[in-house]
Order: C-alpha cells, then structure tokens, then sequence
C-alpha cells in the first residue's frame, strides 16, 4: 500500500450543511476510500487556508486519484490537492536517484 496525505478545504455551503447537520466525516472518507481499495489512517480538520487533511494507504496512484476525483466532484470542496507521502527508510534510495539524475538537466538558458 502507498500512503496519501490529501489537503483540503470546504465550499462555504459545505461548511454551512454541517453547521446545520453534523455528521461522520471520518466514515464518509472511508466509504469513498473503500471501494478502491484504500484505507482512512487519519483525518485532522485545521485553521487557516486548509479546511483539513486526511491521511489514508491505497493500492497506487490510481486508486489514490480516482478517491481525490471521487471527493472533488461532490461539490463540497473548494480545493483537494494530494500528495504521495515518502517514510523516512525510503528518503535514501530516493535521494540516491537524485543524485544519479544530477546534472542531467540543463538549466533554462544553457
């Protein structure tokens, strides 16, 4: 499994919808996940320019857009942005390939 965290933010009607009727957004993150395949680690809500964050494991990247597509088109979202999240004991073989790849790009202008 591949772990996600998405960010997000509510539409103002979201935010008044809940207002007037609370209910369980941590088992409405769960039922989009399920279906592909995916998993509901965490959900936190915040102040500030993001609404939230959810942290969930899925298969791959397609399960993981296909849940980020799944929650935008509801309507309820101003803005979801996702991001794969990377453990600690990876960092090493990624910043390997960095370094494999270094110096391969050019630079604007050169």
């Amino acid at each position: 499994m591949t772990r996600y965290v998405l960010f997000f933010s509510y539409t103002p009607e979201a935010w008044r919808k809940m207002i007037d009727n609370p209910g369980d957004r941590a088992a409405a993150a769960r039922a989009v996940l399920e279906p592909v395949g995916g998993t509901l680690e965490s959900l936190y809500f915040m102040f500030g320019e993001t609404d939230g964050m959810a942290i969930c494991d899925v298969p791959d990247a397609e399960a993981a857009a296909a849940a980020a597509i799944a929650v935008a088109s509801s309507g309820a979202f101003r803005n979801v942005r996702t991001h794969e999240l990377i453990e600690p004991e990876r960092l090493r073989s990624v910043l390997g390939k960095a370094g494999q790849a270094a110096g391969s790009y050019p630079a604007p202008g050169t």
